[in-house]
């Protein structure tokens, strides 16, 4: 089965797992305006934007980057929506970008935990904003 990440933190919320909040952009302008919202909801400066397509190693291949305002986060979106990502698991023809997601911050998601069965807290990992 092939879903992107957001999809997949869509069917955990149906089943009430607690997920990081996240934000999709399909281009630059809404990269901004998400990052802008997050900023006024959280407070964050950080935003992680995460390219989304059907295999892993997105880092690796520079579909994982930071911005530090949403001028900034609008830059990276619009270079990454588009692109040919290139990954370990892609093979050498890559897969095309075409949104991003977000989740709020480093900073917001490193203050917020969840409690899984037996577990008294475990933080809630790798913020962004998600291009696709």
């Amino acid at each position: 089965m092939n879903i992107h990440e957001y999809q997949g933190k869509s069917i955990l919320q149906v089943h009430d797992v607690p997920v990081q909040e996240g934000f999709i952009a399909e281009n630059a302008d809404h990269a901004k305006l998400v990052a802008e919202e997050l900023q006024k909801k959280f407070g964050t400066e950080i935003f992680v934007i995460k390219a989304q397509i059907h295999a892993g190693g997105r880092g690796k291949g520079g579909g994982v980057k930071i911005a530090r305002s949403p001028v900034e986060a609008a830059e990276v979106a619009s270079r990454m929506i588009g692109m040919t990502l290139v990954t370990p698991q892609t093979g050498p023809q890559g897969k095309l970008v075409k949104f991003s997601s977000k989740p709020p911050s480093i900073s917001a998601a490193a203050r917020r935990a969840f409690k899984p069965s037996g577990m008294t807290s475990c933080p809630i990992p790798s913020p962004g904003i998600t291009a696709i």
